[in-house]
């Protein structure tokens, strides 16, 4: 069984920093690309981050200087550092195995003052 566990979220004022971590289970975890999402309220999902296995990673525009996802393949899990958090970061941030249906229930991230 596939699962993928986020945590880390919580509530942080604007201009703070969090650590996000996505432990991962049930298949081959270096084999595949896997990506942060987020969904913020009342709308779609947004791709935050693509990690290749590579180890090349690609970000969205609205984070580009301000988030860095990283992999560790031997212990499974990936991690999304978020510094200089705006209200606009709010969401449910999630990890997904890319070209699969597999993906976390998510953790929520509130950026408010």
């Amino acid at each position: 069984e596939v699962q993928l566990q986020a945590s880390g979220g919580g509530l942080v004022q604007p201009g703070g920093s969090l650590r996000l971590s996505c432990a991962a289970s049930g298949f081959t975890f270096d084999s595949y690309t896997m990506n942060w999402v987020r969904q913020a309220p009342g709308e779609g999902p947004e791709r935050v981050a693509r990690l290749f296995g590579g180890g090349r990673t690609d970000y969205a525009d609205s984070v580009k200087g301000r988030f860095t996802a990283s992999r560790d393949n031997v212990q499974r899990t990936l991690y999304l550092q978020m510094n200089n958090l705006k209200p606009e970061d709010t969401g449910v941030y999630y990890c997904a195995v890319v070209g699969t249906i597999w993906r976390g229930q998510g953790t929520l991230v509130t950026v408010s003052s």
